[in-house]
């Protein structure tokens, strides 16, 4: 539990952030490459959304216009409740800065997993179904966790960014240095980005093949065990929060704040 809380809270690590992050982007392959199975669209990064905008507003399908705007939308909303929660919490000094968000993401998916079939037929404003905004909206949520706590080094619903690094970085490990120039100015690989960039494009491209083979022979129910890693990376912090977090929502409620009592965090 110790190690767990450790993940999510306030305190970071270079450790703790690079096995986030690798949880997460095996997370964020497996709903990308599931869902697509679903709704034939992938939510985990908005390039292709940007480029279907530019398209169809050219050529007057209108329809697809509003699917990509709702996408683009869902997943901003979600980087904004990241953000939201986030500072929020680090307004009140609370240890789950980033346990709260991911707990909003593991609800979500719970009830994704237990009612994604009935919300493929939810139709809304964006002429595309809830499915396809609530995915997006996760993929924002989550992507902003791992921004801000890694100070945007880390990306996990994406890979675009992370492969062009991993591309800098075996350039430099190939890079020819000349006999005689100085140490100062030879060209050395970053070992360690390299490995961390390297893990993240393997993690996620394994959450993909699970969760296309978990989509394909399950359904939605795959994501339930997603969402209970999620739950358990997230509730230790907030556990070690209960006291704080009980005394901020009296405070909101205009009730007394109770007593935290000896040795509780504030």
């Amino acid at each position: 539990m110790r190690r767990l809380r450790h993940l999510t809270g306030h305190h970071r690590t270079v450790t703790s952030n690079r096995v986030l992050g690798l949880l997460l982007a095996f997370n964020a392959g497996a709903v990308n490459a599931g869902g697509f199975l679903v709704v034939h669209m992938y939510t985990s990064h908005m390039t292709g959304f940007l480029s279907s905008l530019a398209d169809n507003l050219v050529l007057g399908n209108m329809k697809l216009v509003l699917g990509a705007v709702g996408a683009l939308w869902a997943f901003m909303s979600g980087a904004g409740s990241t953000a939201i929660l986030v500072n929020w919490a680090r307004h009140h000094h609370l240890r789950s800065t980033y346990a709260l968000p991911l707990l909003i993401e593991a609800v979500l998916m719970l009830l994704f997993g237990l009612m994604g079939a009935i919300t493929l037929g939810w139709r809304t404003p964006f002429a595309v179904p809830l499915t396809v905004l609530l995915l997006a909206y996760l993929m924002g949520l989550q992507n902003a966790v791992v921004t801000k706590m890694s100070s945007a080094q880390i990306r996990t619903t994406h890979m675009t960014g992370v492969v062009t690094d991993l591309g800098i970085e075996m350039g430099k490990m190939l890079y020819w240095n000349r006999q005689g120039t100085a140490p100062e100015q030879q060209v050395r690989a970053n070992r360690e980005r390299l490995r961390l960039f390297a893990g993240l494009v393997c993690v996620f491209l394994g959450g993909g093949l699970v969760g296309a083979a978990g989509f394909k022979h399950v359904g939605f129910i795959f994501v339930v065990p997603l969402a209970l890693v999620l739950l358990t990376l997230s509730l230790p912090p907030l556990w070690a929060d209960r006291a704080r977090l009980r005394q901020l929502l009296a405070q909101w409620r205009g009730a007394p704040a109770p007593d935290p009592g000896p040795g509780a965090p504030h």
